[in-house]
Formats: structure tokens, C-alpha cells, sequence
């Protein structure tokens, strides 16, 4: 029998009927056929075959040349996501989904964050991406579009980072980084197998004093991973999480305060000790037990605490501060159940599930400081209470040899209470709102060659109103919460095509449209910086993601990522900046971003090298469309060298960011009533690491 070659077609039907990942014999000039992922379907499928954007970031884009503090270093990448990193750790960066979450003040809105199956977003959409250590992370899968809502109370997508696993001998290292604004960096690791048990640790260390002044950070975190084979048909993975910051917050600064000095800091920064600390103790377990050869169930209970700690001006100029406090306790689990198997004679997979969680904020918010004199005048003093409860039905059919059909439904329900201990100052405030909805999502597949699919998909989205989100009623009545806020809805379309164009390169393009009602939105930030939110009425974003990955021979390979983003209000409404005209774009997104790569290796040597390049279209800060962040576009290089010495193995890398010195906004906050917009990126700076690491 004649052995096939290794063509374009003979690897992409291996792809479509084994689903597995394949590479081409010549290692230099070919594409691994595509990536396995999870999130789409909640069982490993390979992302070609999905009608769903998804794109996996990989552990090289995730660690090589990085400080690996932030997502926004790696989600640059991914089309249809806007990573922006504030220069400071006093807040996680802006990261936001086809324009949903940009609003976000305070952590991650509108997008689900998931590590290894584990919810880092609480029951109202609250999500701390920062809790995980990217050191520790082996991939990051992205998903975007209607199938985002399958995993609830979430419009925009998900993004689930998966830890690495143990390898079969035994290692430790040791990670030393360091660069400009006096940031120092260590990681320590070790993993292996012993005795049926799998085990990766990791614990580091992060200090700097930041581009800016009063922008100094320290944070220490610890990951462990334990994986124990009860028997060939069960397993359970134990996941801990931990980490402690302190962190100086420059607050943003109006555009004369960025054309005087980018790099300063606002008086009421000064003024007010603006800062942050916070720590974050987070267990999980995955219990995963195989019936038979069709049939899997699967138990993901977690619980944890945190504890936050923020001072902030409560007057333009800050002699008036107050601290808001926030301890929280939280816990949930996911049940579900995979069958898998063949009707009719075509192929099927099923996955059923239970979803509850609950999370508990005492929140304490007291002013500390007033006309510059310390204070301590309790003007919040009460419990947040989220809970959720959803049920969801996700299937696959193939209902012929080239089309698959994907479909699933999730029942949501949110709860949101407020419990007031503060009643004889601002009388009782006490409240709940209960949110459900119903929300169904369908699409196809369509083989059209081995190498050539079309997708196209329809959903309903569903987004409530967070606790931060909810906080205050406006800005006269700072001790009362909004739980008048109604819920987003949106009806979102997407049509798609994923294509080899050549044994090495790769392309992806996605069209959709996003029609929403009562769009959340920022409707202002006081002089005493509470973040009050207020409904729009409707909006529509229209937009286009595509992608494109070659290598070539010489070990030389390439990527092009661009993103396009129409994100407007489609009719008027009135918010505390006044009229808001149909038409006008949502603060926030940004209507064109492109990022391209080029890499080199020269195995010889253990070299590498790679140079990047970002663009970002300007960005309006506030709803009426008067100002506006400056587009912009940034260079990056990175190289590193690798050497094997019998047992070790040893890195030394670089990295130069904004070669050019070009002066940027690098994330913006939307609406400030001080006009406090913008948040100034560094200029060129640089990182060094050296890392070792010893095989047993």
C-alpha cells in the first residue's frame, strides 16, 4: 500500500475525523493543523470544525520576553479583544470582548474568567483575572460571540486559562527578571510525579515603582496543583490560589495634566494617599469520573475569600479621602454530565450541567480624611449578596459528512441583595432584585473542503448589573444603591470562515452584529470618584475579526491580527452628562487595532527573536463625543537565547517596549466628571530576565 503524502489535504482530513492536532513532517514551514480547545463545547474539539471565534494563546506568547503580570501582555493578540494595560497595579487592566466591558472602573465586566474549569467571576459578573499567576499558565483560550452565553450571565465572551501540568521527571527553577522603573521580578517552580500524584508549584514576587509617580507596586503570589489518578476511570485535581498586593493608585489625568507631565500624578492622588491593598485565597477541585467509553461526569466545587482595601479622593482635590473596604467570601460548584456517542448512525456529544454560586461583601466605605485633617465618619456599612442559579444543555449533531449543527440553551438566574447595618445615619437602604432569563444559541459548520469552513451561528446575550455597577443611585445620595439598573439583552449574529491557505499558513475571519437594549453604561464619575451607572437604550456594534499565521523555512514565522469595531448608541437617551445622540460611539472602544509579529529562530545557537507592532485607532473618553484619546502605533523586540546542559536548561531573554519613545494613552476612564481620562503608557523601556531549570 502506497504511503500518503503529507499534503495540505491529506492533514486536514486527518484533522476533521480524528481531532487531533497534526503537524507536517517539515517542522520549519508548518502549521500545527489546529489547536484543541475546551471552552466552545466543554469537550476537547478541534477549533476548526467549531462554528465559534476562538483563538488560543499559547505558552511561548504567554511567557517568552514577558513579565507575565498582566493578561493584557498576551490578549494584544487575539482579534476582537482590546487589552489595555494602565501602567499601574492598582486596578486590573481594561480588557473587553467586541466592545462589551470597556466601561469597567474596576476589574473585568462582561467577560467570564475561568482558570482550569474554575470561576473567577462571581454570580454578578465581577471577574479578577489577577488572582492567577501567568507563570503558571500553559495556554489561554479566547472565545468571543453568541455561544459566550452558555456560560451565563456574560455578553461579550470568555476567556479560561489552563495551568500547566506535571511532566513525567521531576524539575525545579528559578526565574529572575528586571527592567526600567526599578521593577524586579522572581518565580520560583517545581513539579513532577510521585506515587500517582501530580504536583506543580509556583510561588513569585513582583516589585516596582511604576511609570509614574505614586504608582509603586508590590505583589506576591502562590499557585499549587494537585492531580491524584484515583483509578483508570477517575481523577481529581486540586487547584489553590493566592496572593497579596499593595499598590499606589496615580488616578487618571485630564489632558493638560498629560501635556505638563505624562508621568506625574494628579493632586488629589497627593493629597488623598490614593492606594490599594488587597489578598485572594481561592481553592477549587475538578472530579472527573468516566462511566464508560460515552458517558462522563464531572464536579467543580470552589470557595474562597478576599479582602480589599482602596482610598480614594472624595473631593477634586482629594482633602477629603475615604477608604472603601470589602471582605469577601464566596463559593459555588458546576455539575455536569457528557455523553457522547452515534444516532442514526452520525456522531453526537452532549453535556448537561447545574451551576450555583453565591458571594458575600461586607463592604465598609468610611471617610478618613476631611479638609485635610483625619476622620473616621462611617458612611457605608452593609452586605452585598450575589447569588446564581443556571441550568444548560449544550449538543453537537453531525448531520452529514459536512455540516455539523451546534446548539445549547442556559436558564439564568441572578439574585442581588443589599442588607444596610448603617440605618440611623442614611435610613434602612436595604433592598434585593432578582434577575432570570433564558437565553438559546445555535449554529452550523459547513465542510466545504478539508481545508475550507463556513460557520454561521445566532444567540441571545444577558448581562446584569455588577455590585460595583450598582453602588450608587447618583451622585447626591452616595449612601443609596441603584438596583433600578435593568439588565443588557442582545441578539448577536456571526457568520465566519477558517481556511489553510497552504500547508503553512493559517486565516480566520469572523463578520458579526450585535444589537443590544438597555446597554449598561457609565453614566458618570463623581468628584468623590463613585463610578454611578445608568441604562441607554438601545446600541449596535458591527464588526470584523481576522487573522493570519505562516511560517516559513529558515525558522522564520509570521501573524497579523486585525480587529474592526462600528460600537454605537442607536438611540437617544439622557445620562448626567446631558443628551446622548443616536449615533454616538460607546466610550471605551476603539474602531480599528492591528497587531503584527515576525519571529526568527536560529537553532544553532538556542536563538530567538521577534518584533511586534500594535496600532489602536483613537478611542472617545466620555459619551457625548467630545474628547478623545489619540490613535497610536508601538514597536516591541524581543530575543532570547536557550541553552541544554546536561541536565539544566538555561534562558536569558529581553525585551524593549516602544522602541520609538512614543508618548500614548494607553487606557482611558470613561466619563470622569473631573475629566480625569486619561492613563499614560510608558515610554521605552525595558525588561531582563535569566531563568534555570534543573531535570531530576
Amino acid at each position: 500500500m502506497r504511503t500518503p503524502q503529507l499534503t495540505p489535504l491529506y492533514l486536514a482530513l486527518s484533522a476533521v475525523f480524528a481531532h487531533t492536532p497534526i503537524a507536517v513532517a517539515d517542522e520549519q514551514t508548518s502549521l500545527t493543523l489546529s489547536p484543541v480547545v475546551v471552552t466552545a463545547t466543554r469537550q476537547a474539539q478541534n477549533s476548526f470544525d467549531l462554528p465559534v471565534a476562538i483563538d488560543v494563546v499559547e505558552q511561548k506568547d504567554i511567557k517568552d520576553g514577558q513579565l507575565q503580570m498582566t493578561l493584557s501582555e498576551s490578549l494584544i493578540r487575539v482579534p476582537g479583544i482590546t487589552a489595555q494595560n494602565r501602567t499601574q497595579q492598582a486596578q486590573d487592566p481594561q480588557i473587553s470582548s467586541r466592545g462589551f466591558g470597556s466601561r469597567s472602573s474596576f476589574g473585568v465586566r462582561g467577560i467570564r474568567v475561568y482558570v482550569d474549569g474554575i470561576p473567577l467571576t462571581m454570580p454578578d459578573g465581577q471577574g479578577q483575572p489577577g488572582v492567577v499567576d501567568l507563570s503558571s499558565i500553559k495556554s489561554i483560550e479566547v472565545m468571543r460571540g453568541p455561544f459566550s452565553s452558555l456560560y451565563g450571565n456574560s455578553s461579550g465572551g470568555v476567556i479560561q486559562m489552563f495551568t500547566q501540568d506535571a511532566p513525567a521527571t521531576p524539575t525545579i527553577g528559578a526565574t529572575t527578571m528586571f527592567g526600567s522603573y526599578d521593577t524586579k521580578r522572581n518565580v520560583l517552580e517545581a513539579a513532577g510525579q510521585l506515587e500517582g500524584l501530580e504536583y506543580s508549584l509556583n510561588v513569585s514576587n513582583f516589585e516596582s515603582d511604576g511609570y509614574r509617580a505614586n504608582s509603586a507596586s508590590n505583589k506576591q503570589m502562590a499557585t499549587a496543583k494537585f492531580k491524584v489518578n484515583v483509578n483508570e476511570d477517575t481523577k481529581i485535581t486540586a487547584l489553590v490560589n493566592w496572593f497579596e498586593q499593595k499598590a499606589q493608585d496615580p488616578l487618571g489625568l485630564t489632558r493638560a495634566d498629560v501635556n505638563r507631565d505624562r508621568r506625574g500624578v494628579v493632586l488629589a492622588a497627593i493629597n488623598a494617599n490614593t492606594q490599594v491593598s488587597r489578598n485572594h485565597t481561592q481553592v477549587g477541585f475538578n472530579l472527573e469520573h468516566m462511566i464508560d467509553n460515552n458517558n462522563k461526569i464531572s464536579f467543580i466545587p470552589y470557595v474562597g475569600s478576599r479582602e480589599n482595601a482602596q482610598i480614594l479622593p472624595f473631593n477634586p482635590t482629594g482633602t477629603n479621602a475615604r477608604t472603601s473596604e470589602i471582605s469577601r467570601s464566596f463559593y459555588g460548584s458546576d455539575l455536569r454530565w457528557d455523553n457522547t456517542g452515534f444516532i442514526f448512525g452520525k456522531k453526537y456529544n452532549l453535556s448537561f450541567g447545574v451551576n450555583y454560586g453565591k458571594s458575600a461583601d461586607n463592604r465598609l466605605d468610611v471617610n478618613t480624611q476631611i479638609a485635610g485633617a483625619p476622620a473616621n465618619v462611617t458612611n457605608r456599612n452593609e452586605e452585598n449578596i450575589s447569588t446564581n442559579y443556571d441550568r444548560y444543555l449544550q449538543g453537537m449533531f453531525a448531520a452529514t459528512d459536512a455540516i455539523d449543527i451546534h446548539a445549547g440553551v442556559r436558564r439564568t438566574k441572578v439574585n442581588l441583595e443589599v442588607k444596610d447595618k448603617l440605618t440611623s445615619s442614611f435610613g434602612d437602604n436595604s433592598g434585593n432584585v432578582s434577575y432570570n432569563k433564558t437565553n438559546p444559541v445555535i449554529g452550523a459548520t459547513w465542510k466545504v473542503t478539508p481545508v475550507f469552513n463556513l460557520y454561521a451561528n445566532y444567540g441571545r446575550g444577558f448581562e446584569t448589573p455588577t455590585f460595583i455597577e450598582a453602588a450608587y443611585n447618583s451622585a447626591t445620595s452616595g449612601a443609596t444603591p441603584n438596583l433600578n439598573l435593568k439588565p443588557s439583552t442582545s441578539e448577536n449574529f456571526e457568520i465566519g470562515t477558517k481556511a489553510y491557505i497552504t500547508n503553512n499558513t493559517r486565516a480566520n475571519l469572523t463578520l458579526y452584529y450585535i444589537k443590544t437594549k438597555d446597554e449598561i453604561v457609565v453614566s458618570q464619575i463623581d468628584g468623590a470618584n463613585r463610578s454611578i451607572f445608568t441604562n441607554a437604550n438601545d446600541s449596535i456594534r458591527k464588526g470584523i475579526e481576522a487573522s493570519l499565521e505562516s511560517n516559513f523555512e529558515s525558522n522564520i514565522s509570521t501573524y497579523l491580527a486585525y480587529t474592526f469595531l462600528s460600537a454605537k448608541f442607536d438611540s437617544d437617551f439622557n445620562s448626567a452628562n446631558g443628551l446622548i445622540a443616536s449615533g454616538n460611539r460607546i466610550p471605551g472602544t476603539y474602531s480599528n487595532q492591528i497587531y503584527g509579529e515576525i519571529r526568527w529562530k536560529y537553532e544553532p545557537l538556542g536563538f530567538n527573536t521577534a518584533f511586534e507592532t500594535r496600532y489602536n485607532s483613537k478611542v472617545y473618553v466620555n459619551d457625548i463625543n467630545t474628547d478623545s484619546a489619540d490613535s497610536y502605533t508601538i514597536f516591541n523586540m524581543r530575543a532570547g537565547f536557550e541553552q541544554t546542559l546536561s541536565n539544566w536548561l538555561f534562558k536569558e531573554y529581553v525585551r524593549l517596549e516602544n522602541i520609538t519613545d512614543k508618548d500614548y494613552i494607553g487606557s482611558v476612564r470613561i466619563n470622569d466628571a473631573n475629566s480625569r481620562f486619561y492613563e499614560a503608557s510608558a515610554g521605552r523601556n525595558y525588561l531582563l530576565g535569566l531563568s534555570a531549570q534543573y531535570k531530576f
